[in-house]
């Protein structure tokens, strides 16, 4: 495999993502020296109130399968139910500040994860926008610049969000599943003019525990394609107990011919070239509960 660029994406759901897991990744990339995206959660870590998907299909196996208790830890499972939900980037700013000092591709996730995640189709397009607003003059006052970038909470997207995220002039988003290149997308029966960039690849947790672990990197590398993939980790899990698995997957795609890119890095070589319009769907995904984004197949014109 030749000419195959893969982008590392690192979603930081949570208060011990952010503490333990962002300072080990940004340790190991500086030893590998790869440059990759970060996207944070800037607000409330309420992750005990995502309890309630243990009704829909798949979740409780998932968390059995990838070991939640251990993955997150225990506190990270009571915060917002039975302990207070603390402040993720507020905790420590210099965290966020040093990912972005270290020259890494950095942007927003969201304010409150499990809010996104489970509540978007009811929020009103001024709730998302005030929300919005939050995690971004959060960042700026951090970082001292604007976010360029977003990622949507578990590929969590509706046309009002959508349009949200127009009002925001940014660079790039990465909220769509099942993606094949770089598009803008399509719902609603509106064209929207952030310029999308899917992941590619599964992630480690819903293929952990499918096989065995020593087949985990040859997987990926299998799955590589010449050009365009985005592989998502979370500062969670790769960042913490699979990190020596994290290495595996990132020296075999190596040997495989990938060279690791950050989204913005990406997004800039798409700048003054055609990409197409397509649709984005709701739709399911082996590994993971409920619904999520994914660019559809179908594809219409190409626009700048």
């Amino acid at each position: 495999m030749t000419d195959a660029t893969l982008g590392i994406k690192v979603d930081v759901d949570t208060l011990r993502g952010y503490l333990e897991g962002v300072p080990a990744l940004l340790a190991l990339f500086r030893k590998r020296g790869i440059r990759a995206s970060f996207f944070f959660s800037m607000g409330p870590d309420n992750s005990g109130k995502a309890i309630r998907r243990v009704f829909r299909p798949g979740f409780l196996a998932k968390m059995l399968r990838t070991k939640a208790p251990s993955t997150y830890g225990f506190r990270t499972l009571l915060y917002g139910t039975l302990l207070p939900a603390p402040m993720i980037v507020s905790t420590d700013p210099g965290i966020l500040a040093n990912a972005a000092a270290e020259g890494h591709d950095c942007g927003v996730h969201c304010w409150d994860h499990v809010k996104w995640q489970d509540r978007l189709p009811t929020l009103s397009e001024g709730e998302i926008r005030r929300d919005f607003a939050r995690a971004f003059d959060l960042f700026r006052s951090v970082t001292g610049r604007a976010a360029k970038s977003c990622a949507a909470p578990g590929w969590q997207t509706t046309p009002a969000s959508l349009s949200v995220q127009d009002g925001f002039d940014l660079d790039y988003a990465s909220d769509v599943r099942e993606g094949r290149y770089p598009f803008y997308p399509k719902a609603g029966g509106r064209t929207f003019k952030t310029l999308q960039l899917p992941t590619t690849l599964p992630t480690l947790d819903e293929i952990y525990g499918t096989m065995p672990e020593s087949d985990i990197p040859e997987r990926y590398a299998a799955q590589l394609k010449p050009g365009f993939n985005l592989h998502t980790i979370h500062a969670e899990m790769e960042g913490l107990g699979q990190m020596d698995l994290f290495e595996r997957i990132l020296d075999r795609c190596a040997e495989a011919g990938a060279v690791f890119s950050a989204l913005d890095d990406i997004a800039a070589r798409c700048e003054g070239t055609l990409a197409p319009v397509c649709g984005v769907a709701a739709g399911r995904l082996a590994g993971r509960a409920g619904t999520l984004t994914i660019q559809m197949t179908a594809c219409e014109e190409e626009r700048r």
